[in-house]
């Protein structure tokens, strides 16, 4: 790097083209990109820069890799969309990869969107369909609709039903009324859990049963946050006593990510519990549109019907292929044992930084965030981004790092030397 890496000639006439002919739903782009090649991206005026956020855990393989670019060309080559009327070898293989993976149950099914917001969405309907099997809960003999729980600070998307899901009062509000029944306890309290299992109950004052509790492991919008084993410990006993499913939104934690292939298979974030049913997104494609959800067993699975759910571009062989490449990079090149080593040193850098504005240094594997002494979280990341690091401001005061799995512990060594160099005394956002 050489000075400076500020936004050039080409990136402002590029921006300035984007503001004409884009709705202003993420504001103004930071850089315009060109092109990548493992944990590098070069913008179009030729800077460099070393990202340590990976498309928000998406580009888990990092840029241009040869065998995911391989395996996408030969899959474009030969057919990239039939329609969901037919079946392709690529879709059923991923399906039972992922099922594989996730250590599930025979009778084990995938359903294949094209996000997490998506998956989630399923989810929920899926959640829908069961609580209507609930005693009492058919509005049709007299019952109350059946309820959801979600989590405060929890994130699960922007459409409407994974909005409903998601606690974040900001961008909840101008959409409200959202879709009924879906409440939030307090993240963590497991008092506050078991009250809204207590509330339900008959007559006039009491609820709906509880269909599903759903949550993620580690609250990645809240600031990189795990929940707490011995809260999702407490939840699996509370579902298991009620009935409900328990749902692990793995969309940001699964495919890799915090040094399990999912989230919940780590002790010390599920408390060793499995859940019903998983969400998945972000990284298992490698950067191509994915997402979906896995539901544990036959008896789950078999709610969805024909006709029940559906979406034109799910499991389409293009994101297939990409997919299967993926995931077959990670399993050979050892990239699930390379986030936990990564994340440890990255963690424990940060941790001995020498610099006051840094604090409490929280995550597992490649899922990780600084405490910031005072909110300039978006100072900071600027800074870093003229300086050749991409880091995220998740959170006022936190700064998040989700870099590619394939990142080396040369790449984190350079992370950390650009960071040891951040002023304390950063004016606040």
């Amino acid at each position: 790097m050489s000075g400076l890496e500020t936004a050039g000639i080409n990136d402002n006439k590029w921006l300035g083209e984007y503001r004409n002919v884009h709705m202003n739903v993420f504001g103004t782009p930071l850089r315009v990109m060109d092109h990548g090649e493992g944990a590098h991206i070069w913008d179009v005026d030729g800077n460099k820069y070393l990202d340590f956020l990976g498309g928000i855990a998406v580009n888990s393989l990092g840029y241009a890799h040869p065998k995911w670019v391989k395996a996408v060309a030969e899959q474009a080559a030969k057919v990239a969309h039939t329609s969901n009327y037919f079946a392709t070898e690529p879709q059923i293989e991923l399906a039972a990869k992922l099922i594989e993976l996730a250590g599930a149950p025979e009778g084990s099914h995938v359903y294949f969107g094209n996000s997490g917001a998506e998956g989630n969405e399923a989810a929920i309907k899926l959640a829908k369909l069961y609580g209507r099997t609930l005693p009492g809960a058919l509005p049709d003999i007299g019952g109350k609709p059946a309820r959801i729980i979600s989590m405060t600070h929890g994130f699960h998307g922007r459409t409407l039903g994974a909005l409903s899901a998601t606690w974040k009062p900001a961008i909840r509000k101008p959409f409200e009324p959202l879709v009924p029944a879906i409440e939030f306890a307090e993240a963590g309290n497991i008092e506050s859990l078991q009250r809204a299992f207590n509330e339900t109950g008959v007559g006039r004052y009491g609820k709906g049963p509880v269909a599903a509790v759903i949550m993620e492991l580690i609250q990645g919008e809240a600031g990189v946050v795990p929940i707490g084993a011995d809260f999702v410990k407490a939840a699996r006993e509370l579902c298991d006593r009620n009935n409900a499913l328990l749902i692990v939104d793995e969309v940001q934690t699964g495919v890799g990510r915090t040094g399990e292939w999912f989230a919940f298979q780590r002790e010390d974030l599920s408390g060793g519990v499995t859940p019903d049913a998983i969400t998945f997104a972000k990284g298992v494609a490698g950067g191509f549109p994915m997402g979906g959800l896995i539901a544990f067993g036959e008896k789950l699975s078999a709610l969805f019907t024909p006709g029940s759910h559906g979406s034109t571009f799910a499991g389409n062989p293009l994101g297939a292929a990409a997919g299967l490449a993926t995931l077959g990079v990670i399993e050979d090149e050892g990239l699930v044992e390379n986030a936990e080593a990564r994340g440890k040193q990255l963690r424990e850098g940060l941790a001995g930084l020498d610099n006051p504005l840094f604090g409490e240094v929280r995550g597992r594997g490649l899922l990780d965030a600084v405490e910031l002494a005072h909110p300039c979280a978006h100072a900071v990341a600027d800074w870093a981004l003229e300086r050749g690091l991409i880091v995220n401001a998740v959170a006022p005061n936190a700064l998040r790092f989700a870099p590619p799995l394939i990142v080396s512990e040369q790449d984190v060594d350079e992370c950390l030397s650009i960071l040891s160099g951040v002023p304390a005394d950063l004016p606040n956002d």
